[in-house]
């Protein structure tokens, strides 16, 4: 799989909902209504991380969480990192309605 360019990652980042690239990674940091609402979020998101074999890095602050993906295997972000944060935007629109 190849590592996409910093042009291409961009591009990406920007057709996705609150994305970015930031130090060799998408990232994308959501603010949830309570402290549970977050950690089902995360759960989710892990279930589908589970099913597509590509973890992301996740750091949670009370309700705040931050998913970064890269593909640490290839160094650097891939086509499975965008379609993991398609992923993680669909579970988090579904949360919000």
């Amino acid at each position: 799989m190849a590592v996409l360019s910093d042009e291409q990652a961009d591009a990406a980042a920007a057709e996705l909902d609150g994305w970015s690239r930031s130090d060799g990674a998408l990232r994308r940091s959501i603010k949830f209504p309570s402290f549970l609402a977050g950690i089902e979020g995360v759960r989710q998101v892990a279930e589908a991380a589970e099913t597509a074999d590509h973890h992301p890095d996740i750091d949670i602050r009370w309700r705040t969480v931050t998913f970064a993906l890269v593909t640490h295997s290839e160094g650097g972000i891939t086509d499975k990192d965008v379609a993991m944060a398609r992923d993680i935007d669909r579970i988090v629109s579904r949360l919000d309605s």
